[in-house]
């Protein structure tokens, strides 16, 4: 199991590690995150309209586990438009680990896909993504999470 998870960081923390430390990143969101999980947020945009999407968050359902999850994004700002904001769609890759009491610890694949709104005027957004889950140890399983979230950004 140590093993898995130690592949697990690796991989969530690979998009960190290939990111060249530019002025290009330039904000930071912090907030939460309301659903399945529900928990804290923080998002640290990239370039070219990528991001680092990582929550601590609490399932609702069974006996209120922690889930660490991280996501690689990207956003495309041409599919949908506002008068005021921008409305980004966004898709990507990541991981879970989600730490269950007194049963084998849950690692997973996420592939979230979601649109979001940030504010014209304001330094916060809000956004609602689904995510289907791969868990791939101890088993193999499908799981599908759903979430509505805002940040104020930095």
């Amino acid at each position: 199991m140590k093993k898995i998870l130690f592949l697990f960081a690796a991989y969530a923390l690979l998009p960190v590690l290939s990111t060249p430390a530019r002025a290009d990143v330039d904000r930071v969101g912090a907030g939460f995150i309301l659903g399945e999980p529900t928990g804290v947020n923080v998002k640290l945009m990239l370039v070219k309209g990528t991001a680092i999407d990582m929550a601590a968050a609490w399932t609702l359902s069974g006996n209120n586990e922690l889930q660490l999850h991280g996501d690689y994004l990207y956003h495309r700002y041409d599919v949908f438009q506002a008068r005021k904001g921008r409305v980004p769609l966004f898709f990507g890759f990541g991981g879970r680990v989600r730490f269950v009491e007194n049963a084998d610890n849950l690692v997973g694949l996420r592939f979230p896909v979601g649109v979001g709104y940030e504010f014209a005027n304001a330094p916060f957004d809000v956004f609602f993504e689904l995510v289907p889950i791969l868990d791939i140890a101890p088993d193999s399983n499908f799981d599908l999470e759903a979430a509505v979230g805002g940040r104020f950004w930095f």
